[in-house]
């Protein structure tokens, strides 16, 4: 389950394992720059995701790359992808 199928267009997102504590499943910080609807100004914005790690390979500090799949539980729809 470490490669999803290349049949369609999947979202893939890189950030940074914040916790590893949970079995199969770590939690990767993406910060991304958003802009402000009215002012224009540029600010951070970070979002914590729940991801699928089949293997338990990820450590607290790695960065990694995400990629969407079908749902796997209620909070993970998303799995790392192993280079």
């Amino acid at each position: 389950m470490n490669k999803p199928d290349n049949n369609k267009a999947k979202k893939v997102l890189e950030g940074v394992v914040v916790s590893d504590k949970m079995e199969k499943t770590a939690v990767v910080a993406v910060n991304t720059f958003k802009a402000h609807p009215k002012y224009l100004k540029r600010y951070l914005s970070t979002k914590r995701y729940k991801v699928h790690d089949c293997e338990n390979k990820c450590k607290v500090g790695d960065k990694v790359k995400i990629v969407e799949i079908k749902p796997v539980s209620k909070d993970k729809k998303w799995v790392v992808v192993y280079d």
